[in-house]
């Protein structure tokens, strides 16, 4: 059973930084490409960044280019998005998400199979 668990959300005066995790289990993690994404009130949730298997290839929302790194570790079955220069317009529920079916998945979430449950991020202007 897959299961993804995200962490690593909270509050945070703007300028700021906070990183999230995301811990995954029920599958080898270097088979499968991780995304994050999030979604803030009265909005439809919004790619914000993925990575392949490997970790070597990474894309980005322009939103977020220049300020947010996704990375991951195989051995330990994480995924990270370390967000910097934080904005109010950031704040939202942050999900990750899996697809086992593609090397590197980009930013349709309906290549996703697998979602977190989200964590909230909140950056106070």
């Amino acid at each position: 059973q897959v299961q993804l668990v995200e962490s690593g959300g909270g509050l945070v005066q703007a300028g700021g930084s906070l990183r999230l995790s995301c811990v995954a289990s029920g599958r080898t993690f270097s088979t499968v490409a991780m995304g994050w994404f999030r979604q803030a009130p009265g909005n439809e949730r919004e790619f914000v960044a993925g990575i392949s298997r490997s970790g070597l290839s990474t894309s980005y929302a322009h939103s977020v280019k220049d300020r947010f790194t996704i990375s991951r570790d195989n051995a330990a079955n994480t995924v990270y998005l370390q967000m910097n220069s934080l904005k109010p317009e950031d704040t939202a529920v942050y999900y990750c998400a899996e697809d086992p079916d593609r090397y590197f998945s980009g930013s349709d979430p309906l290549n996703y199979n697998y979602w977190g449950r989200g964590t909230q991020v909140t950056v106070s202007s």
